[in-house]
């Protein structure tokens, strides 16, 4: 019980001090100039430009050339899109404040050129030893939703236009027959593939 009536004045004597004490806007380093300043004006990484920061998301605009950037926007308030692999980052090769559209190099090192209006993460994305992981076993690609690949050539004559055939003998003992898919649809030789473009 003492102790408590104890602890109950100390806290009430000191309220009372704080609330006596005269307010100043005084910085404390001026006020006392053999205290040593604070740890934020010491780091550089508090002080500088804040489109510099890693993890700061903003317009490309905002940002200075040679910066590395992850999850880039393709279109303007259309969310991330580009460079959001493990370990991967683009980089900003010109001006952005230069002109309406900046050019950036992705991680395969093709450039692109990109609205500056499209926002972007400063920095590159974590864990870039991903790519360095190796599987122990077939079952553990099976357990990343990964089926197995199986040759053409490997089939029979029901299985795939490839298959049968005496020996490694290619596109079914015809030598005369490019590659086609499992359905029939050449895959080399100029074929186009892709969707057509329509004709104005």
């Amino acid at each position: 019980m003492a102790a408590l009536s104890r602890a109950r004045s100390l806290s009430s004597s000191l309220l009372r001090y704080l609330l006596r004490r005269p307010f100043t806007t005084a910085s404390p380093n001026a006020a006392d100039p053999t205290r040593r300043p604070s740890i934020m004006a010491n780091n550089p990484t508090f002080t500088m430009d804040i489109s510099s920061q890693i993890g700061s998301c903003m317009p490309i605009s905002m940002l200075r050339i040679g910066t590395l950037i992850h999850n880039l926007e393709l279109n303007p308030g259309q969310g991330g899109k580009l460079v959001r692999a493990a370990g991967t980052a683009a980089k900003i090769l010109k001006e952005p404040a230069a002109a309406r559209h900046v050019l950036i190099r992705m991680p395969s090192g093709k450039t692109k050129l990109i609205d500056t209006r499209c926002r972007a993460t400063v920095g590159s994305v974590s864990n870039p030893e991903h790519r360095m992981k190796k599987l122990r076993k077939a079952g553990q690609s099976r357990w990343l939703g990964r089926r197995p690949v199986v040759r053409g050539v490997a089939m029979n004559p029901v299985d795939h236009p490839h298959g049968g055939g005496e020996g490694r003998s290619k596109s079914s003992g015809n030598y005369g027959r490019c590659s086609v898919s499992p359905w029939g649809k050449p895959t080399k030789s100029g074929y186009r593939t892709g969707p057509l473009k329509r004709k104005k």
